[in-house]
This record gives C-alpha cells, structure tokens and sequence, in this order.
C-alpha cells in the first residue's frame, strides 16, 4: 500500500486557488463532455427529422438516469468516506470502503437491470412512451443501455468518483471525457453507416453502450497499474462490512442518490404531464432540458472535483481551508450557471434549432422552455454546492433534505398545481421556483452549521 502523503498534499498544502482549479477544472470538463455526448444522441436523432424517435429517447432518459443513481449512491459516498478517512489516516479504512463501493454497485445494478428486462414494456409506458410510435423504439433504446450496458454505465461514473477520491482527478477526468468523446464517434458511424435506415435509436443506443464500457475498462487499467500507490482496492473481502463502512458510504451517498432519484420522477412525471399535450411539447421539453443540463454539468463537475477536498479537510479539523474551498467553489459554479443562463436567455431559439432541425412546433415550444429552465440556474448552482459539501463532511440528514427538497417535494406538487392557470408553461415554471426555494434553505442550513463548527469548543480551526 502507498504512501499517501505525496498525493494528498493537494489537499493539504497547495494554495486554496490551485487545489480546488486542480480538482475541479478536469471534473468540469469531463461533465461538459458528457453531456455533450448526452446531446449528441439527440442531435443525431433531430437529423432524422422525426419527433417520434427524438421523444423515444427523451422518455427513457429517467431509466438511463436511474444508472447514475445508483452510481451516486455508491461513488459520493464511497469517495467522501475514502477522503475522510485518508485526512484522518486511516489507509485501511479507505481501502476497504472502495472495495465495498464497487461490489455494491455492481450487485443493485444488476438487479436494477434485471427488473428492467421483465418489465419493459410497463417501464416504457409508465416513462410516457405508452403512444405506439414512440414506445418499440424507446425499448430498443433502454435494452441496449440499461438492461445490457447497465453494469458498464454505472461503474463508469462509480470509478471516476473512486479515482477522484485520493486527488487522481486528471486521471479521472480523463477517463469520463474518453467515454463522451467515443460516443460522439460511435453515433453518426452506428446511425447511419452501420445500421440500415429506420435504426437510428438502436444506433444512439449502441454508441452509448460501448463507450460507457470502454471507459470503464480504462479505470479498471488506471486502478491495476497503479495498484502499489493507491488505496483502491478492488478485491472482495469479509473485512469491507468492518467498522461501519456500509452504513457510512449509504448513508452519505443516499442523499445523492435521491436527488438523482427524484430528478428521474420529476423528469418521468413532467413527461407524463406534457404528454396529455402531445408529441410536440414532449420532444420540445426533451430537448430544452438537456440544453439546460450544461449548466447543471458544470456545477455537478465543480461540487464532485472539491468533495475530496472538503472532506479530507473537514476530517483533519482543517475548518478554515475547508471553508475556504467551500466558498470558492460556490462563487464560481454560481457564474458560471448565470453565464449559461444569459446565453440561454438570448439564443434559446438557436440553441433548440442545434437538436430540432426542422420547423415544428416543437421547436417554439423548446425554445420556450428553455427560457423558462434557465433562470433557476443559479439558484440550483448555490443549492447543489452546499448539498455537495454536506455530503463531503457526512451530515447525511441535511444532505438528505436539501436532495428531496429540490426535486420530489417541491417541484412535483408545485406542476400539478400550476398545470390549471398556466397550461403547458406551468409544469415548467414549477422548476425554477423549486430551486429559489432550495437555495434559501441550503444557505441557512449552511451557516448554521459552520457558525456551530467555529464554536465547537473541542476542535481547533487550522490555518490554511
């Protein structure tokens, strides 16, 4: 086993500024790239010029989602618990908690598929894809990419979030840009060189497939080659269900893992409302979300690049460089979403006219959409970040409000309630209001509890 003090000194002793760009710049730019490839499928499939296929695909967005759920659970909670465990020494610990995260992940995954494959065509349904047009496309999409390729999905974001837990956040980064990257390639040649005309979806699905699974070989070769020099450890053993270790990373990572959760319902609950206004405002609303996605990438990869940081510090009792990072990160996630929230505000029609290339209404409704979506960026930005830092420091209950608080219990209510005065447009507005309300919850939450934190009698802050 390594010594850690080489690598962990991004933690520790780098200058604030360099250590959370050093974790966060890779991590953004993966995510970007992510949901790029997530957009080119739909870019692809808008040159066929059909809104039955573009909505297949928009429906089972939730149930390829879930995958990531999933990998939250297990990722956030296994690198916030293997990063507070190195700044409070403890290599064992750490190495344990990593072999349980993927033996975990792997295991749910494999019964979430499994249920997937018995039940796809009410799964289908129930995901709003009930419409004959839509609904065997929309399966093909999903036996390709959860019931098959869900294992390889998963284990692609669960080990970017295990890698990233010592400092590797280059390595990291890497490997979830190669997997984007693959399948912006594999789209067009499985499209339309490979697959005769009419298999588009099946195509999308398969470039999807393949290149989650590439990028999970890469990591499984990043962690054996450098086997020696992590704490990674892989290997199943009696020891991993030590010392609290699974009820540790579940506990911290079920937060993430409903909030991704409860965005997939959100998501299949927005579809289902949006059907009973048809085709048209189904693939506008696919569409505008995830052009709106991009913003939400860049926080997602800002909160997941500094979480090691946060909890590697707040476990050495480092509050003031935790802080520090915590305030940093937040300041920029927060331009950033506003930057992304003016360019959606002024070039909402072109940037739907990217996916939806020819004249409908679903274009108008797209471009309306978006407008609305975009303002509670922002907002979410400063509420993702301090869900983030809640999970970094094991303050699972908090962690856990905010998750359902943002999307399930505000959000979700607040559609069928607004769906009366304002049709179509209501369900969307629901969105942006949740995230304000969020916002303000998070940033109470926060300050209550560093103000505790500072005071506590039995810890001294360390300088930075």
């Amino acid at each position: 086993m390594r010594d850690s003090a080489q690598e962990t000194r991004i933690f520790s002793e780098y200058p604030i500024l360099r250590s959370v760009l050093t974790l966060a710049i890779p991590t953004v730019i993966s995510q970007i790239i992510l949901v790029i490839y997530n957009m080119a499928d739909t870019f692809f499939i808008g040159m066929t010029g059909s809104d039955a296929m573009l909505t297949s695909v928009t429906v089972c967005m939730p149930a390829f989602m879930f995958l990531s759920a999933i990998s939250n659970l297990f990722g956030v909670g296994g690198a916030s618990v293997i990063a507070r465990s190195l700044g409070a020494g403890d290599m064992k610990k750490a190495r344990r908690t990593s072999s349980f995260a993927f033996w975990g992940c792997v295991g749910l995954t494999l019964a979430y598929s499994l249920g997937a494959l018995m039940l796809i065509h009410p799964f289908v349904n129930a995901l709003g894809g009930a419409d004959p047009m839509v609904h065997d496309n929309a399966c093909r999409y999903l036996r390709w990419t959860v019931i098959i390729g869900g294992v390889g999905t998963s284990l692609n974001a669960l080990l970017g979030h295990l890698v990233r837990s010592e400092g590797r956040s280059m390595q990291a980064g890497f490997g979830i840009a190669m997997g984007g990257v693959l399948n912006i390639g594999l789209d067009p040649l499985f499209m339309f060189v490979i697959l005769p005309r009419g298999s588009e979806v099946t195509g999308a699905a398969l470039a999807t497939m393949l290149s989650n699974l590439t990028a999970t070989l890469y990591f499984l070769t990043v962690i054996w080659v450098n086997r020696d020099q992590s704490v990674l450890s892989l290997k199943p053993t009696k020891r991993c269900l030590d010392h609290g270790i699974p009820a540790d990373v579940l506990a911290t990572g079920l937060p993430a893992c409903l909030m991704t959760l409860c965005e997939n319902i959100s998501y299949a609950v927005l579809d289902n409302l949006m059907s009973t206004f048809g085709m048209m405002t189904q693939a506008g609303i696919g569409v505008a979300k995830k052009v709106n996605m991009l913003a939400h990438c860049m926080v997602r990869g800002m909160s997941q690049g500094v979480l090691p940081l946060i909890a590697y510090n707040y476990a050495a009792r480092n509050y003031k460089r935790m802080k520090s990072a915590v305030m940093l990160s937040t300041g920029i996630s927060i331009g950033l979403a506003t930057a992304c929230m003016a360019a959606c505000l002024l070039f909402s029609r072109n940037l739907i006219g990217v996916f939806i290339q020819h004249e409908s209404p679903s274009l108008d409704y797209g471009a309306a959409f978006l407008r609305i979506l975009c303002i509670g960026g922002p907002f979410s930005a400063c509420a993702y970040a301090f869900i983030s830092f809640f999970q970094a420091t094991g303050e699972s209950r908090k962690s856990f409000m905010l998750a359902i608080l943002r999307k399930g219990l505000l959000d979700i209510p607040l559609m069928f309630i607004l769906i009366r005065p304002l049709p179509i447009y209501g369900i969307v507005w629901a969105t942006p209001i949740a995230d304000t309300v969020c916002c303000v919850v998070a940033i109470t939450l926060f300050l209550r509890f560093t103000s505790r934190l500072s005071h506590h009698s039995g810890f001294v802050e360390v300088a930075a």
